[in-house]
């Protein structure tokens, strides 16, 4: 039944455009703009994050991290992009479908960043309705999932306005920045309206 079968892609996945945005996998040429952006961004991803581990922005962690992507796409279990402006190519973030359920579940969730310089612009907004039409289509899933800290209310408002629902409340669900902390818990379906 197909239904069931996993898809792989084992090709690079092509640009995925959206309005002012794309969205691509990462490749070494992105480190220094990737860890400028990360570095300059600390202060502001820190409470939303795990803790950075302490060679997190050189650059054999950025290979390590690189390799780790191809082989969880090769697997599919997880694709991990880089978000750039359209105009002129700056890194923006990033976004990252992860633990993919396959069989009768045909899930992942999603997780983001947005470097400092580019929070509050909508250019992650544009990088998620852009990554739906992917995820449905392209990788045949049905259903995506998010969870956000309850007090982060900038991801609160992107996920109900890239029609996200809230669907619980996970308490300690993941341990962001070394505290196991409570998360609302979203989800997409196939056929909700975008």
């Amino acid at each position: 039944m197909a239904f069931f079968r996993s898809v792989t892609l084992n090709e690079p996945i092509p640009a995925i455009t959206g309005d002012g945005v794309y969205l691509r996998a990462p490749q070494m040429a992105d480190f220094s703009e990737w860890a400028s952006l990360r570095e300059r961004s600390r202060a502001f991803l820190t409470p939303w994050e795990p803790i950075w581990p302490s060679d997190d922005l050189s650059r054999g962690a950025f290979r390590r991290r690189i390799k780790r992507y191809v082989e969880d796409q090769r697997s599919d279990q997880a694709y991990a992009f880089l978000i750039f402006r359209s105009g002129d190519n700056a890194l923006l973030g990033g976004l990252t479908l992860a633990n993919l359920r396959r069989g009768v579940a045909q899930a992942a969730s999603i997780g983001y960043w947005v470097g400092e310089p580019f929070a509050r612009r909508g250019y992650m907004s544009a990088a998620v309705r852009a990554l739906i039409p992917f995820s449905f289509g392209s990788l045949r899933l049905h259903r995506l999932e998010a969870a956000c800290i309850p007090d982060n209310a900038a991801s609160i408002a992107l996920l109900e306005k890239t029609g996200f629902r809230r669907e619980g409340y996970a308490r300690e669900y993941l341990c962001i920045n070394g505290v196991w902390a409570d998360h609302l818990l979203y989800a997409r379906l196939k056929n909700d309206p975008l």
